[in-house]
């Protein structure tokens, strides 16, 4: 694991989490499960000692990087690259892999977004070895998630044989299914979900760039030579906003050949909605998920965040959300809990940037 380098992606605009997240505080940034520890800081946490932090490079947008920085001390500063603008995951791990190849030549990304849960750190560590060594020997890896229902919100892969002891080929990434269609790949099998992580050497993922993203990868090169002459900053600044806003799936592994996949299990979950957080939360003997002063007469199955100084109180009401950060308050149905960032839309079409 010398030459392997964790690329955390931290980028997010905070609106499935509203109002507990801002565009100056996006999901990573929370602590949404009550363990104490920021989404991102855990992430950092279970790389170690395989990747310690000086192999840690965290890509933020701009306006977080002063709170990423205080989130992650133990980090490096000069490991955390600030994108002027967000342009999706191709350019945010192309970017990443120019610092990695002039940082070590040998150099190895493992890919992580910053948001995401595992609750089987030790399960996690040896898949990423697993994935780390075929990525070394030049392929292209993803992790795969072994699927526990139809889910409709995740997108696919398609295994193939076996390569190797944990290592099957990829056949095809498929993009988010019907509930029909996602019911079929639970019962073949061989599907499991896409994770978002990837690994592979610093030279491989340029190379497909190159191949597939002409106009990113002529970006890239024009970044990498500023890095190399000390001009990064200047040059970032005119060249980032102007790169193609796609993602690694459909910009690069979607084309690639002889991707290979890891199928993984280690208490997975992206996380996604304020229900998700519900249910991974610890609860009261009436199930509900409280964290201030709260209290639920006569009522169940309720997720809620009070402020510093306000009392909260719930009477004979079931399955709500409620969410109060002081300047705003959330209430809505639990299972309508993938709507909230609607509000956002909303508040952006009223330029309410107060809250945002």
């Amino acid at each position: 694991m010398d030459h392997t380098y964790a690329v955390i992606m931290a980028g997010g605009v905070g609106a499935r989490f509203w109002p507990a997240s801002r565009a100056k505080s996006p999901k990573q940034l929370l602590d949404l499960t009550g363990g104490g520890r920021t989404m991102i800081a855990a992430t950092l946490d279970r790389l170690g000692p395989d990747i310690p932090p000086e192999r840690v490079i965290v890509v933020t947008g701009a306006i977080t990087v002063e709170a990423v920085a205080r989130a992650l001390p133990e980090l490096p500063r000069e490991n955390i690259l600030a994108e002027p603008v967000g342009r999706n995951t191709a350019p945010c791990i192309g970017w990443a892999a120019v610092h990695v190849r002039q940082r070590d030549p040998e150099g190895v990304l493992a890919v992580m977004p910053s948001d995401h849960l595992v609750a089987d750190v030790d399960t996690f560590k040896a898949s990423v070895k697993t994935a780390v060594a075929s990525a070394r020997d030049g392929a292209m890896v993803t992790f795969g998630i072994n699927p526990d229902r139809p889910e409709t919100g995740f997108g696919y892969i398609e295994m193939g044989g076996l390569v190797k002891p944990g290592v099957r080929e990829v056949e095809r990434f498929v993009e988010k299914p019907d509930l029909a269609t996602a019911k079929k790949y639970l019962e073949a099998g061989n599907f499991t979900w896409n994770s978002g992580m990837f690994f592979f050497s610093a030279d491989r993922i340029l190379d497909e760039i190159g191949r597939q993203m002409p106009d990113l990868k002529r970006g890239l090169d024009k970044i990498g030579e500023a890095l190399a002459a000390g001009r990064e900053t200047e040059v970032l600044q005119k060249v980032f906003p102007g790169l193609p806003a796609t993602s690694i799936d459909y910009g690069v592994m979607e084309g690639a050949t002889g991707i290979l996949c890891v199928p993984v299990d280690f208490g997975w979950s992206d996380l996604g909605s304020w229900e998700a957080a519900y249910e991974l939360s610890d609860k009261d003997d009436a199930a509900n998920a409280i964290e201030g002063d709260v209290i639920p007469v006569g009522s169940t199955g309720c997720l809620v965040r009070a402020p510093a100084g306000k009392l909260v109180a719930l009477v004979d009401v079931e399955d709500l959300v409620v969410v109060d950060t002081g300047d705003a308050l959330l209430v809505c149905k639990r299972d309508r809990a993938q709507d909230v960032k609607k509000v956002v839309e909303a508040l952006r079409s009223r330029d309410r940037k107060d809250l945002l």
